[in-house]
Order: structure tokens, then sequence, then C-alpha cells
């Protein structure tokens, strides 16, 4: 179990190095209520993105936005609805993302996958 939680902690890693080159502003990351988690939330422009990282070392178990179900969405989605409640931002531009971080040896491939749901 400390494999995959180190696995996926350095994946988001990754993907925050990757979205700040990409000129995302990020503006929370592990944001947990009781509804769900979201990885990291970020602004691009004027827009917010609320974003699942998945992190893979092999595709033995499908691809890694594969995991996000109908049931991690769901979860994701309560979890979006209190962030934007609770941060009174009803009004703005959202969209959910997915970002694949794949470890191939010492190397990362990203693959980031923009309007998921």
């Amino acid at each position: 179990m400390y494999f995959k939680k180190a696995i996926g902690e350095e994946g988001e890693k990754i993907a925050i190095k990757y979205l700040e080159s990409k000129n995302y502003k990020i503006i929370d990351k592990n944001f947990y209520t009781r509804h769900g988690e979201i990885d990291i939330i970020a602004k691009e422009n004027k827009e917010w993105v609320f974003i699942e990282v998945k992190t893979r070392t092999s595709n033995n178990f499908g691809k890694p936005a594969e995991a996000v179900d109908s049931i991690k969405q769901k979860h994701l989605l309560n979890a979006i609805k209190y962030y934007i409640y609770s941060n009174k931002i009803e009004n703005e531009f959202i969209r959910v993302d997915v970002i694949e971080i794949y470890k191939v040896s010492k190397k990362y491939i990203v693959n980031h996958i923009k309007q998921i749901i």
C-alpha cells in the first residue's frame, strides 16, 4: 500500500510541475471533504480546473484515466460541488481534467486529458 501512495504523491508533484510549465496557477492540492478528494485545483486564465491525477508504472490494470470510473466521478463531482459552494464560485467557468502520469524507468510521460466529465 505504501508503494501505491508514494507513486501517487510522486505523480501529483510531476503534474503540478507540468501545469506550472503551462502557466496554470495552482490554487490548492489534496482538497479533502467527506464527499471525496480533489487532487489539484488550478486556474487557467479565468477558468477553474479540477484535476484528478492518476499515476501508473504499467498498463497491467488499464490506462490511468480508466480508473476514473462512474463511482470515482460521482465522488469527485460531489467534492467539486462542495468546493464551489464553500468558495462562492458558482458563477465561474469550471472544467474537470485528468492527468495521466506514466512512470517508465526513471522517466515520466504526462498525458493531460481536458474536460473529461
